[in-house]
């Protein structure tokens, strides 16, 4: 599997892309090229451009949860798809994998939307829609973890802004996660673990059988946590024992620091090319 980092809130030196808080990750896996998140605006198209890579020909389009700096530049990706049809230009009608409540409108204080910008209805004009809480098999080693249990006690949140219809805080509960099954373990990829890193760990365990972690790559919403989560997360993860461990996006620096006394850390930005086996 092959990995590259479209859209991070980094860059890497000597790599003239740009950055934008989001993230947008493209897998190539077994033949098939699969979006991961999509950022906040068209970032990912316009550095995908420069380094050469098409998303003309994408087979899946995966949304790990609703929030617009993950889902906003979907609008983007929806012109261009709409634009070289158009043109009679080739293009590929991607699967639009994602948890049905990513779907939903959500308010944050004095801002009245932060939740995805397009309504599945639309959506299904362009893709072929698999909205569903339970996991999706992408590959035959690649998963999309659907509706993440959250068990773990130090990993409970009082939510983000308010969804469409709710009295009470968002928990997030369209927050999924992918786990690519490799030869030396498991590969898994955020977009901000507002589950919790561990849980979205645990979960991806139980569901391939496998304990072995080459890599945990993505955000893991780790901003100012308190000390009890921070702690708790640092033990968890030194007891699963992680080969590296390539936090980014949503990770503070402090988390950062951290979670160095658990793993090698990788220094993730925009221009990451990573080949897991």
């Amino acid at each position: 599997m092959k990995l590259t980092v479209l859209v991070d809130n980094n860059t890497l030196i000597d790599r003239y892309y740009e950055g934008e808080p989001g993230l947008s990750l493209l897998i190539q896996e077994d033949g098939r090229k699969i979006l991961f998140d999509c950022g906040y605006s068209n970032l990912f198209l316009t550095n995908a451009w420069k380094m050469g890579l098409s998303l003309d020909d994408l087979d899946f389009v995966l949304l790990s949860h609703g929030h617009m700096d993950h889902t906003w530049g979907l609008e983007a990706l929806t012109r261009r798809l709409c634009e070289l049809r158009l043109e009679g230009r080739p293009c590929k009608r991607p699967a639009l994998v994602a948890h049905p409540e990513a779907f939903t409108s959500i308010a944050l204080d004095q801002c009245p939307e932060i939740g995805p910008l397009l309504e599945p209805g639309k959506l299904a004009r362009h893709y072929d829609m698999r909205l569903g809480k339970a996991a999706q098999k992408i590959s035959e080693r690649l998963l999309f973890l659907g509706e993440i249990p959250r068990r773990i006690g130090f990993e409970q949140t009082e939510g983000i802004g308010f969804k469409e219809g709710q009295e009470t805080p968002d928990r997030i509960m369209d927050d999924s996660a992918l786990v690519y099954r490799g030869s030396e373990g498991l590969v898994i990829i955020t977009g901000c673990s507002h589950a919790g890193i561990c849980n979205i760990v645990a979960q991806a365990m139980d569901l391939t059988g496998e304990s072995r972690i080459t890599d945990i790559i993505g955000g893991l919403h780790l901003l100012s946590p308190s000390q009890e989560r921070m702690e708790g997360t640092v033990e968890y993860l030194r007891r699963i024992g992680p080969k590296t461990l390539s936090p980014c996006h949503c990770t503070d620096l402090d988390s950062k620091i951290a979670l160095a006394a658990v793993a090698p850390l990788r220094e993730v930005g925009v221009g990451l090319e990573i080949t897991y086996r």
